[in-house]
C-alpha cells in the first residue's frame, strides 16, 4: 500500500507538472508557417532549421508574418538575431491591419516591442506602430540599453496583462506601459523597410523558439525603480503607487490648486471637464483672465509627469520652484517647461537659438526635438521633469530627454545674466517651490499631473 501510495502521489506531481508546462505553448511549429500569413511588405519569411527567416528587402514597405489567430492576455517568449547594426526590427502585439492602407498592400498598426542595434540602442522600448508612434523610447530606462547582443540570438519576454504591456531583454526588464487601447489582436514579425539601401538588402532576421501562454498567466514583478508610462488618464497602478508617485490633479476637482498671488482657485479662465483642466481662450495675453495656478504643496527633488494637448497658434508652460515670494504682475516667476505651437505662436521665433520653443527651458536652454518624436497639434504630449537631489533638471518630450541642466551651476548663472530673468536675484535657484500652469489666454488642456520626491 505504501508503494502505491508513492507512486500515486509520484503520478500526480507529474501530471502537475505537465499541466503547467503546456500553459506555454509553441506559436510555431519548427517546419512550416501554419498559422501565419505574410501582410503589407514583399519581404519574403521562410522556415529552415527550425527558425522563421525574413528577408530585408529594398524598396518595399515594411513587411510582416503575423498569426491568423488573435490573442488578449498573454506572455510571449521568443529569440531574435537581426543581421546587422543600421535598421531594426520588432514584434508586434494586440496589432491589427487596414486592407486598404498602403496603397492597398495593407497597414499594420498597434503596438511593438522594439529590436534596435543602431546607436540609440532602444531594444524593447514600446512603439506604436503607424499610430501614435514612440510610447516608451529607452531614454525612460537607459540602463537597459546596454541588454542588447549585436548579431547574436537575444531573448524578447512579452506580458501583455489586462491593459499592461510589458517587456524584459535577456532575462532584464525593459519597459512598461499601461494604455487603454487594443484588448485583443494579432502577433507579427516584422521585416523593416529598407529603401533602396543596397548595404541592407538581402540581411536576415532569425525568429525561434516562439512560445506563448495564454492560460494561469501571473505577471511577473518588475523591480523599484523603473518608470511607468500609463496612458490611462488620471490614474495611478499599484506598481506607481508603491514608488510613491501622487496625483497632483485627480480628474474632478481643483483640489490642491489655488491661483497664483491668490487665496483661492481662479472663479473664471479655467475648466474642469472629462477628466482635463484647460485654460479657457481669452485673447492671447498673459494672466490676465483666470490667472495661473500653483500646486498647494511645494517641492524640492522631484519626478514630474503630465500629458498636455495644443491647440493652433497656443502658449501655455508649467513652472516649477515657483516661490510666489515676487509678486509679479504677470505670471509668476519660475523655471518654466515651454508648452507652445512652434508653428504658428510667434514666441517661438524669439529669445535665442529657440530657446522659447516647446520643451525648452523657457528663455535659458534650447530642447533639442526631432521631429518622427513630436505629435500633431491636438494631440496628447508627454511631458516630464526631473529634478535631482544634486540639483540635475531633465526636461522630457513624449519620453526622449531633450535637454538638461544643473541649477545653480556656473554655466547656468551665465544663461541667466543674459536672459529676461536677470534682474531676478538668484533666479530658479530655490531650495523649494510651487508647480505652476500657466494662463497665457490660449486653450491648452492638461491632465495625469503626477509626481514623485526624490
Amino acid at each position: 500500500m505504501l508503494k502505491i501510495k508513492k507512486y500515486s502521489i509520484l503520478a500526480l506531481s507529474l501530471i502537475s507538472l505537465s499541466a503547467v508546462a503546456q500553459k506555454s505553448k509553441p506559436l510555431f511549429d519548427g517546419k512550416t508557417l501554419t498559422g501565419w500569413k505574410a501582410v503589407a511588405g514583399a519581404a519574403p519569411y521562410k522556415v529552415e532549421n527550425g527558425m522563421i527567416i525574413g528577408t530585408m528587402t529594398k524598396d518595399t514597405p515594411n513587411s510582416f508574418l503575423i498569426t491568423e489567430k488573435e490573442y488578449g492576455d498573454f506572455v510571449l517568449e521568443l529569440d531574435v538575431k537581426l543581421e546587422g547594426d543600421n535598421t531594426n526590427s520588432g514584434i508586434q502585439t494586440r496589432s491589427h491591419i487596414k486592407p486598404e492602407g498602403n496603397r492597398g498592400k495593407g497597414l499594420v498598426y498597434g503596438r511593438q516591442v522594439e529590436i534596435d542595434p543602431t546607436a540609440r540602442a532602444w531594444t524593447g522600448g514600446i512603439y506604436d506602430e503607424a499610430r501614435r508612434l514612440w510610447l516608451y523610447p529607452l531614454e525612460l530606462n537607459p540602463t537597459a540599453k546596454s541588454l542588447y547582443k549585436k548579431n547574436e540570438f537575444n531573448h524578447y519576454r512579452i506580458e501583455c496583462i489586462g491593459n499592461e504591456l510589458k517587456t524584459w531583454v535577456n532575462g532584464k526588464p525593459v519597459s512598461d506601459v499601461i494604455d487603454t487601447l487594443d484588448q485583443s489582436g494579432f502577433i507579427g514579425l516584422q521585416v523593416h523597410s529598407i529603401g533602396n539601401n543596397l548595404e541592407n538588402d538581402g540581411k536576415k532576421v532569425y525568429f525561434k523558439n516562439i512560445n506563448i501562454q495564454t492560460e494561469g498567466i501571473k505577471p511577473k514583478a518588475f523591480p523599484k525603480g523603473i518608470y511607468t508610462v500609463n496612458l490611462t488618464p488620471n490614474s495611478l497602478s499599484a506598481y506607481e503607487k508603491s514608488e510613491g508617485y501622487q496625483l497632483l490633479f485627480d480628474g474632478k476637482t481643483n483640489s490642491g490648486w489655488i491661483g497664483a498671488y491668490k487665496n483661492d482657485f481662479p472663479a473664471k479662465g479655467w475648466k474642469i471637464a472629462d477628466g482635463v483642466i484647460s485654460v479657457e481662450p481669452s485673447g492671447g495675453s498673459e494672466s490676465t483672465n483666470g490667472g495661473d495656478i500653483v500646486s498647494k504643496a511645494e517641492f524640492s527633488a522631484f519626478d514630474l509627469s503630465f500629458e498636455f494637448k495644443l491647440t493652433p497658434g497656443a502658449n501655455s508652460g508649467v513652472k516649477y520652484f515657483v516661490t510666489l515670494s515676487e509678486n509679479n504682475k504677470g505670471s509668476a516667476i519660475g523655471l518654466e517647461y515651454q508648452v507652445l505651437d512652434d508653428e504658428l505662436h510667434p514666441d517661438a521665433k524669439l529669445g535665442r537659438d529657440g530657446n522659447r520653443t516647446l520643451a525648452s527651458l523657457y528663455d535659458l536652454i534650447t530642447a533639442k526635438k526631432e521631429a518622427r518624436y513630436l505629435r500633431p497639434i491636438g494631440s496628447w504630449n508627454n511631458a516630464r521633469v526631473v529634478v535631482y537631489p544634486n540639483n540635475k533638471v531633465e526636461h522630457y518630450l513624449n519620453g526622449v530627454k531633450v535637454l538638461e541642466y544643473v541649477r545653480g551651476s556656473a554655466e547656468f548663472k551665465k544663461l541667466v545674466a543674459i536672459s529676461k530673468y536677470k534682474d531676478w536675484k538668484n533666479f530658479g535657484e530655490a531650495p523649494k517651490g510651487h508647480i505652476l500652469i500657466q494662463d497665457h489666454g490660449n486653450k491648452v488642456d492638461f491632465r495625469t499631473i503626477k509626481i514623485k520626491t526624490l
